[in-house]
Order: structure tokens, then C-alpha cells, then sequence
């Protein structure tokens, strides 16, 4: 109250200023990280990388993706095929003013039906042109996304962020309406780097983060990068061998199976862009383990052209366990301030824009409010001024 001079904005004020200006509110966001590195806050250069969804203006009924209104299309077809039964039944009955009224209400449901029908051909149509066959109809940016929790998911953002593992300071952070992380190890990791001006760069990020490509590009960007291997295979389920446990030799550039077996290089061949090596034996025709290693003729291993980086990454894994720990100790600490200590649980614009400018606002103000902390008020305004 002091620095406003007593003046009282009302929510409408604070709304329009938020909204115009989105720009300038990430602007000052983006300058206070850089503040907090001339503090010397940012000087380890380790972040650790997570995402978190965010609920969307948008209600569930409101979003529909492929499977939704091929079951909503269902569930009206199969509701006017009732009533129409019911009217057919109504015609060969002796006329009376119940039934006349009967037969109003049906004929009104059915109309009803048939205009919601209408609608869902509309809503099928914009679907089709989405480029993830699914639309939003009050935050038409907003997207379904499955959670970790119970239920079905959310429809909303999520919300990217590198926090530096020091003093759990938000380094960098995105709203995307991608509901996997698959594909933003690199783009957040780079972030960071650039955020942080440094030649290299730790990061570390759960099983969701796991990819080839993005792991290959962070190795070309300087950034080493620390996460666990989700074990898609369903071998192991099965009782069968998977992949980590045949051991390869690089020096032969083969793999020894469990039952010491080596399996030489075949041939290279491509696969969803990238090139693999092949490699197998025929001893696995008359090998007592087989039925606990494959049920085709021989077991294949592939091996991608970068599978040392892989490698290197599980290496780092076990050299340090705790990593997966930290991580969680690190990056979970602001999405618990900001959704629990904030209130900042679901968004209150709508489309990516505003809404990007919305989450820069809580980023500010939690990492102002993890400064003050630190440093202390004096020291920061101090900062500031200088």
C-alpha cells in the first residue's frame, strides 16, 4: 500500500494490465534470472528439468479428441434409435392427451439430438484439421493431457521448467501443450545454458525426459545430461532376457548373451531416422536358453549409431544413484510453492500467449520471493538499484 500511494486497483485493473502486457512481464522475468546470476545465485552450473500440468479455462466437456466423439457420436445414435422406438410404439397406440404429450416430448428430445449431432460434425471437421486431432472449444489452445494422479487427466499446459540445484532458483521455463516431455530435454537444457552463459552443463530429469535424439542433441550442445532408461521392452514382463543383459564389446564389436555367446555385426540398417547396427548368432538355434531369450529363430540386438551416449548415461546413473533424489528435491520445490503456497493451480486466461505471460508472473514472484530468502531485502533492492 505504501508504494501504490494508498491507491487500491480493483481485480478488472490488475487483469488488463496482466493482459497487456504479456511481453514485458516475461521481459522482467527473463532480466531477474539474469540478476540473480550477476548476484553470483546461479554460479553452479547444474539444473534439474521437470514438467507439471496446469488445468486450462477449458472444462473436459468441452475438449474433444478422436475417441471422444466417436463415443459421444455412440451414445446419440443409440438415445434416437430409443426414442424413435418409443415413437413407432406411440403411433400404434389409441390417441390421448397423455400420449399426445408423450409424443411432443420425444419429438422435442429428438430434435435436441439431432442439432447436438450437427454440432459434432462441425467440431469432427476442426478436429481433423488439428495437427493432434483434438480441439478445445473455450481455451482452443488448451489440450487433454493424462497426469500421474487418479483420474482421466486435465485439459490444460504443461509447464516446462529448469531449476538450478543449488538454490532452487527457476533458471528457465516454457508452457507448451505437448502432454509429454519426450521431445524438451534439449530445448530446456539449452535454455539453461544460455540462461547461465556457460561452456558446459549438468542436468537431470526423470524417465519421461528419455530420447535418443533429444540426449544426442545435448551432447553436441555441451550439456551432460543424467536420467533413467524407462524399460519399454516386453521381454522382461515375460520372463525373457531383455537388452541389458547382454554386454557389449567394443573391441570385438559384438554382444556376449547370457549364456556367453558372442553375437558379431551384421549389417546397418535405418529406422524412424536413425541408423542402427544389427547383431546376432546362429548358435542361439541350439542354445538351452533360448526359450528365456527369444521365441524367433535367433535374437537380434540392435544398436544405434550414438549408443555410447546412452551408454554414458546410465554409466552416470550408477555412479551416482542419488542424482534421481535430488532431482526430485530440487525441481519439485517450486511447482509445490507455486501450485500450494501461491494458489497458482490452474491458469485464469486463456490461449498460450496470455497464458505464457500468466506463469511468468509466478515464476517472478516465486523466484523474487526465494531471492528475498537468501540474500534478504536489503541486499536485493541493493542489487536492484545497482
Amino acid at each position: 500500500m505504501w508504494l501504490l500511494g494508498r491507491l487500491a486497483p480493483d481485480h478488472k485493473t490488475i487483469a488488463d494490465f496482466r493482459k497487456d502486457n504479456g511481453l514485458a512481464l516475461r521481459k522482467v522475468c527473463a532480466h531477474f534470472v539474469e540478476l540473480c546470476r550477476e548476484m553470483g545465485l546461479l554460479a553452479t552450473a547444474s539444473v534439474a528439468i521437470d514438467g507439471s500440468k496446469f488445468k486450462a479455462v477449458n472444462n473436459r466437456d468441452r475438449n474433444f479428441t478422436r475417441a471422444k466423439v466417436e463415443r459421444r457420436r455412440a451414445q446419440l445414435e443409440e438415445s434416437v434409435a430409443r426414442y424413435l422406438s418409443q415413437l413407432d410404439t406411440a403411433d400404434r397406440q389409441e390417441p390421448s392427451e397423455g400420449l399426445a404429450a408423450k409424443v411432443t416430448r420425444l419429438t422435442e428430445k429428438l430434435t435436441k439430438l439431432k442439432e447436438e449431432m450437427g454440432k459434432l460434425a462441425v467440431y469432427e471437421k476442426q478436429k481433423l484439421a488439428s495437427p493432434d486431432q483434438q480441439i478445445s472449444l473455450t481455451d482452443p489452445d488448451s489440450r487433454s493431457m493424462a497426469t500421474s494422479g487418479r483420474g482421466s487427466g486435465v485439459v490444460g499446459y504443461n509447464v516446462q521448467v529448469a531449476v538450478d540445484t543449488e538454490h532452487h532458483l527457476i533458471v528457465a521455463h516454457e508452457v507448451t501443450n505437448s502432454g509429454s516431455d519426450r521431445a524438451q530435454l534439449a530445448n530446456m537444457a539449452k535454455q539453461a545454458k544460455a540462461v547461465l552463459q556457460t561452456e558446459t552443463l549438468e542436468a537431470v530429469a526423470d524417465r519421461g525426459y528419455f530420447s535418443s535424439p533429444e540426449i544426442l542433441a545435448c551432447h553436441e550442445a555441451g550439456i551432460t545430461v543424467t536420467l533413467p532408461k524407462p524399460q519399454t521392452s516386453g521381454a522382461k514382463s515375460e520372463g525373457r532376457f531383455g537388452k541389458q543383459d547382454f554386454v557389449y564389446l567394443s573391441e570385438e564389436d559384438a554382444y556376449r548373451c547370457p549364456a556367453g555367446e558372442q553375437l558379431p555385426y551384421r549389417f546397418t540398417s535405418e529406422e524412424d531416422g536413425k541408423m542402427l547396427r544389427r547383431y546376432w548368432t546362429t548358435a542361439c538355434r541350439d542354445c538351452s536358453l533360448k526359450p528365456h531369450c527369444t521365441t524367433g529363430p535367433e535374437r537380434r540386438i540392435p544398436r544405434w549409431e550414438h549408443e555410447h551416449l546412452l551408454d554414458a548415461v546410465q554409466q552416470r546413473l550408477d555412479a551416482n544413484p542419488q542424482a534421481m533424489r535430488q532431482r526430485r528435491e530440487t525441481v519439485e520445490h517450486p511447482f509445490g510453492t507455486m501450485k500450494a503456497r501461491m494458489g497458482a493451480t490452474h491458469f485464469l486466461t486463456k490461449t498460450l500467449p496470455k497464458v505464457a505471460a500468466e506463469m511468468a508472473l509466478s515464476v517472478l514472484a516465486y523466484n523474487l520471493t526465494r531471492v528475498m530468502n537468501i540474500v534478504g531485502i536489503r541486499s536485493l533492492i541493493t542489487a536492484i538499484a545497482a
